[in-house]
């Protein structure tokens, strides 16, 4: 026997399109009982809602959907990934422009590590954009203690297992090296915590400085340390499918471009700079 699905959208899945969370984090506030429809406080978020029912977050009403944006932003070492900070350090919310809307962060950038963070106004799409299914490479200039050789790098291009966490392989070119430490440009498909760092030190090489310089498709080029500009909505349509309208993304979210392959043999993916 066939069910009809009930119309309309999930609930989380609305309240983060609406970007007021990501759709994890939307779960979080319907689990703890923080989410009213129509008047009515629910506790799960199998629930189904249109247009015309009124969502309530924390008392307040929930905005309508907002065309999906994306923002590139410098970030200084220094500032913590997150909306608010226990410890009490600044975050990258706190020194974006007033003017700017609610925005969430596409994945993150630890303490110390600094260049290209990506933020949206849509939790949906800043979900889709994390999945490493996306297959998007993220790219980082890193500078580490040492002096790194092709027998050293190995591990890090077959990928690497840290205290029973699998690492997936990284690209490693050798940019140059200066004096006590090496210059190195790294590339993943993941980004866990503090993934490069750990995988450094895991093969004796110390990184004391980590900048991302890219996203996928989209590059940190000469934006200032500090500075923020929205990406236009032509280069999102191309490439992310993104609609004028704003439902968010088509189900492709890969990158126009052609995404770095690996080699086979994993000596040969470790280039050193002529």
């Amino acid at each position: 026997m066939t069910q009809n699905t009930p119309p309309g959208e999930r609930i989380a899945k609305r309240i983060a399109r609406a970007g007021r969370a990501s759709r994890r984090e939307a779960e979080r506030l319907i689990g703890d009982g923080r989410v009213r429809v129509n008047g009515k406080v629910i506790d799960s978020p199998a629930l189904n809602v249109t247009e015309r029912d009124r969502i309530e977050v924390d008392g307040q009403l929930l905005a309508e959907a907002d065309v999906a944006r994306i923002w590139r932003y410098h970030k200084p070492a220094g500032l913590v990934t997150s909306a608010r900070d226990e410890k009490g350090r600044a975050t990258v919310f706190d020194r974006l422009p007033p003017e700017m809307p609610r925005v969430m962060s596409i994945g993150r950038l630890d303490l110390n590590s600094e260049g290209l963070l990506l933020l949206t106004n849509d939790g949906e799409l800043k979900r889709k954009l994390e999945l490493p299914s996306t297959g998007w490479v993220r790219k980082y200039r890193v500078r580490a203690k040492g002096t790194p050789t092709e027998p050293t790098i190995a591990p890090l291009l077959r990928g690497i297992t840290i205290e029973g966490e699998r690492f997936r392989p990284m690209s490693v070119t050798l940019d140059r090296q200066q004096g006590a430490n090496a210059w190195l440009t790294v590339g993943l498909r993941e980004g866990k915590n503090r993934e490069i760092r750990r995988a450094f030190a895991e093969v004796g090489l110390d990184v004391n400085r980590l900048i991302r310089i890219s996203y996928g498709p989209f590059q940190l080029g000469d934006l200032p340390t500090g500075g923020v500009d929205e990406i236009k909505a032509k280069v999102l349509r191309d490439q992310l499918g993104l609609r004028s309208e704003g439902e968010a993304v088509k189900k492709s979210t890969k990158p126009a471009r052609r995404p770095v392959s690996r080699s086979a043999d994993p000596s040969k993916s470790f280039r050193k700079k002529r």
